[in-house]
């Protein structure tokens, strides 16, 4: 607990800060806040971030959710389930539950790709991808960690019949009429989604991970970075440095639904990536992939890295470049799996 005047001066001290940022300063001057003080600061941007994210449906009380079957696999139970997590369209989800998993098994929110395969969508947690990722559910199975996805707007079950980017310009177009932002509402779904996986009586609310690869990846950070809840940030090739890809030319590389009207006046990626600390992030980046040029990754990093040295610890965050394209490597698997180890399924409970 802090008396008024402390928790005054923290506040007074965050709004600065704020303020800095604001008017355009590189960095704030973390060496003068105190550990309470950055927390502070933390808030004050998270409500700022959510605050670009359009009209969201924060009034709505979910319904409850819907099973519609399970399925046994080896060594888990599969669930299909129908979430109310907005009010506005159902969201099929899949829930892995392990059979040998510890009380108060940790949770992750596995995040799907969007490479313009809208009749894919959650399914990418038990199948994967041919050529860029191995499906994460035997690892989880094998980890014991209970393991939530679902459909993205205009994903999967939620395309409505349409498998071309059709689906997603109406769906952005529409939504900015009404005041929504598409990608607001895509991570408004995934915070919802882990405040249902959170709620299950086999996880753990304090052992909660998020990852994904691609539009799976920068929903990972952006959600870590929103929502204070998420243990463990682990994303694949799509840690962009959004300046660094406008210098690149390749905005084109990214579908509509990435761009948030009005963010460059508030956050550069470092600055919404800071958000996170100091909690654990694991970042995998390809060299050769133009989504996420390398030299932004680098930019992100050297913001990073002092901010972890002093309000956390600096080995909770780890941010590398391997020589591919955008796809996951044995290497960055091999990663992944020691940070899922250390960092959610071997912490005490």
């Amino acid at each position: 607990m802090v008396d008024r005047r402390e928790f005054l001066q923290n506040s007074l001290l965050a709004t600065a800060a704020v303020a800095a940022f604001q008017a355009g300063g590189a960095a704030v001057a973390n060496e003068h806040l105190t550990a309470d003080e950055f927390a502070a600061y933390q808030a004050k941007r998270r409500e700022q971030l959510w605050g670009l994210l359009g009209d969201l449906p924060r009034e709505h009380k979910p319904a409850e959710p819907k099973l519609l079957k399970t399925e046994q696999g080896p060594g888990y139970t599969l669930e299909h389930l129908v979430l109310d997590l907005n009010g506005l369209e159902a969201v099929p989800a899949l829930l892995l539950v392990p059979e040998k998993r510890r009380p108060n098994a940790p949770g992750m929110l596995y995040i799907h790709w969007h490479g313009g395969q809208y009749a894919n969508g959650k399914q990418e947690l038990m199948d994967g991808h041919p050529d860029y990722i191995r499906a994460y559910a035997p690892v989880m199975v094998e980890k014991g960690i209970v393991t939530l996805a679902i459909d993205s707007w205009c994903f999967g079950e939620r395309n409505h019949g349409i498998t071309d980017s059709r689906i997603e310009m109406d769906t952005f177009k529409e939504m900015l009429w009404r005041g929504r932002v598409l990608w607001g509402m895509m991570m408004w779904d995934e915070h919802q989604a882990l405040s249902y996986l959170a709620s299950r009586p086999e996880v753990d609310p304090h052992r909660l991970g998020t990852m994904g690869l691609s539009m799976g990846a920068t929903k990972a950070w952006w959600l870590a970075a929103l929502d204070p809840r998420v243990r463990l940030c682990i994303d694949l090739c799509c840690l962009t440095d959004f300046d660094e890809l406008i210098r690149i030319k390749n905005l084109k590389g990214h579908g509509i639904y990435y761009y948030v009207p009005s963010l460059l006046k508030h956050f550069t990626t470092p600055q919404i990536n800071e958000l996170i600390v100091p909690r654990p992030h694991l970042s995998v980046n390809g060299r050769q992939d133009l989504l996420t040029p390398p030299e932004g990754v680098q930019k992100i990093r050297d913001h990073l890295l002092p901010l972890y040295r002093k309000y956390g610890r600096e080995h909770d965050c780890h941010l590398q470049i391997f020589d591919c394209g955008h796809l996951e490597t044995p290497e960055m698997r091999a990663l992944i799996d020691q940070w899922l180890d250390a960092h959610l399924v071997h912490l005490p409970i």
